[in-house]
């Protein structure tokens, strides 16, 4: 059975080796079939540092800690930025 993989933004690395990745999804109303946004918090196990606002790959892994389940993958660029830097 494949690992999940799951994409999100960095939102805290205040404690060492961990970081908060919030995954952000859009549901919709059963009913009413409005769309709207839900997000949910993970952490996950990383050695190397990354910034507050990157856009990283979480995957499922054994539990690590309490609450680790998740493991940084890799870090996503966006080519429309290194454009703009270039």
């Amino acid at each position: 059975m494949p690992k999940k993989r799951l994409t999100g933004t960095i939102k805290s690395q205040k404690t060492p080796k961990t970081v908060v990745v919030v995954v952000e999804r859009i549901k919709q109303h059963p009913k009413y079939k409005k769309r709207f946004r839900v997000h949910k918090k993970y952490k996950a196990h990383t050695d190397t540092p990354f910034e507050v606002g990157d856009k990283v790959i979480i995957e499922e892994c054994r539990p690590i800690s309490k609450e680790k389940r998740w493991k940084v993958v890799k870090k996503l660029i966006n080519p429309k930025v290194n454009e703009l830097t270039s």
